[in-house]
């Protein structure tokens, strides 16, 4: 079992315990309800034909259709979708969003493919996968290696095969195919929303405060830009390819120019090197893990240097990592919370295609943002009233919404 699964089910045995449930609820939400393995011949453009694989896991449907990203990646596997899948039920129930938690991931290094040959695998996990999808049934989004273009892709081919246009069944999509106002930045919006409340929380004005990010793409690019325009000194901030420090604060418009022209920080002009680790272990007030899973764990976090880590990525802090955070005084807004913005905006866009009405930035960016602070208030009464983490609280508030769902719904038969 792969660590980021079995710190998904230990999280979830925790809230069970605390909440006082018995192994019937565990065993119920420890295992996906549905889990679809495929293979995607793809042809290549020199003519041979390579085999992928690819998943599909509906963790819980309890509260309303399932909802989840779709990642491709060299190592995505059945256990880590399981776990992004059951996390994405307990970020939908906490952030009161009517939908249970799915994952998909295709097992490929995209940068080492041509965007026709990506079209071909997307359509093809697209259709190999149709029985599950649907705008009443699982609702796909980007990810990790997918785009709004992988988006649009996948709506066609369900749409081909529906016989007419079906806007609901994806999101993340171009605006020009029914996406919504506001959703490519979500995530990054969301982040910083909770970076915010919980520095007021801590007693840290944003004018006086440094935080480095890690991973500048879909989130942490975002996370930067916010941070910096709320006044916060953004001191460091890294990609696959390295990262960048400046201890006077790094000039993030120009950086992400430079990002723009070359596709790395790597090589941004006055600021020194450093390297991911490092980054991790720098002297700042907020640290942003904005890339993967698993990068503070056992053997750093005793070195973390940060008051505040705000997780931008999804498992970025391993539960041995939790525990010696948590001894040492370091506030932890958990990923359930703390990135859940893109799945709010994914929300309203489905909402606005199935009503055909869309909204205005605006108006995205308000509702969002009142979300996003309402369910912030709400974790941290709860882990105040009773006496836990952050993460713990947000996993029990969210555990006990579907546990209740399940019971009112009943077993069938």
């Amino acid at each position: 079992m792969s660590e980021p699964l079995v710190d998904a089910r230990r999280q979830l045995a925790d809230a069970v315990k605390i909440l006082g449930y018995d192994d019937g609820v565990y065993a119920n939400l420890a295992a996906p309800r549905r889990e679809l393995t495929v293979s995607i011949p793809l042809r290549r453009d020199d003519g041979t034909t390579e085999v992928l694989t690819g998943y599909r896991v509906q963790h819980n449907y309890s509260r309303g259709p399932a909802k989840g990203g779709l990642r491709y990646a060299p190592n995505v596997d059945l256990d880590e979708v399981r776990a992004l899948a059951m996390w994405m039920t307990w970020k939908c129930a906490l952030l009161g969003v009517p939908y249970g938690g799915a994952k998909g991931g295709v097992t490929i290094d995209p940068r080492n493919y041509s965007r026709a040959e990506l079209e071909r695998v997307t359509r093809r996990y697209t259709s190999e996968i149709l029985p599950l999808i649907g705008p009443m049934q699982d609702i796909p989004a980007p990810d990790i290696g997918t785009d709004e273009q992988t988006m649009a892709w996948m709506m066609d081919t369900y749409s081909v095969n529906s016989g007419h246009t079906v806007l609901g069944v994806v999101t993340g999509k171009p605006i020009s195919l029914g996406g919504s106002q506001g959703r490519a930045s979500a995530t990054s919006r969301g982040v910083v929303h909770i970076a915010l409340q919980a520095m007021s929380h801590l007693h840290l004005a944003p004018s006086e405060s440094t935080a480095a990010v890690q991973g500048f793409g879909k989130v942490g690019r975002g996370s930067a830009r916010f941070l910096a325009e709320a006044g916060v000194k953004v001191l460091a901030v890294s990609d696959q390819y390295g990262g960048v420090h400046d201890p006077a604060g790094l000039d993030v418009p120009a950086l992400e120019q430079h990002v723009d022209e070359t596709g790395s920080v790597v090589g941004f002009g006055g600021a020194e090197a450093i390297d991911n680790e490092a980054l991790l272990e720098l002297e700042v007030d907020v640290l942003v893990p904005a890339a993967v899973e698993g990068v503070i764990h056992r053997g750093n976090a005793s070195r973390i240097n940060a008051r505040l880590i705000v997780e931008g990525a999804n498992g970025p802090t391993t539960a041995e990592a939790d525990e010696i955070l948590a001894g040492r005084g370091v506030t932890v807004a958990p990923d359930i919370l703390a990135n859940a913005g893109g799945v709010i905006v994914s929300y309203f866009e489905w909402v606005q295609a199935n009503q055909a009405y869309w909204w205005s930035q605006e108006e995205v960016e308000a509702r969002l943002a009142d979300r996003m602070i309402g369910a912030w208030r709400d974790v941290l009464s709860y882990a105040q009233r009773q006496g836990l983490t952050l993460r713990t609280a947000a996993t029990c508030l969210a555990v006990e919404r579907v546990a209740s769902a399940h019971a009112m719904r009943g077993l069938y038969p």
